[in-house]
């Protein structure tokens, strides 16, 4: 899996700060969003990942990995993909997806958008 596979997918969460305009979450979701996306942010506009009401594509760590790992390690929720912001790799985060089979890279979707995203 790589950038441009994860930006095939149409339905991001975006964990971390999406209602601060200085964090790189809030900056992720408002450009997926512009790039046709379906994306909501965890914690602010959805308290858990499996709150969240549509099927996830894609779990977009940009959070503290201690607050990212309690919020997977809380999920249920069936999930294709994940991708890390840099900064937000976690060795047990890592550990959890691997024992959900669920395949995950280290990039940014910022860049992603730039790359792949509408023209």
């Amino acid at each position: 899996m790589d950038l441009k596979e994860i930006m095939n997918y149409k339905n991001y969460v975006v964990l971390g700060s999406t209602d601060n305009e200085e964090k790189y979450a809030y900056k992720i979701k408002k450009t997926l969003l512009e790039n046709d996306c379906l994306a909501v942010g965890v914690p602010k506009d959805y308290q858990s990942i499996d709150e969240v009401p549509f099927e996830i594509d894609v779990l977009d760590f940009c959070i503290n990995p201690k607050f990212g790992l309690e919020l997977l390690k809380n999920s249920t929720k069936n999930i294709k993909a994940a991708i890390f912001q840099p900064g937000a790799e976690n060795q047990d985060i890592e550990n959890i997806l691997k024992e959900k089979n669920i395949p995950f890279i280290k990039g940014c979707l910022l860049v992603g958008c730039s790359l792949y995203g509408k023209k």
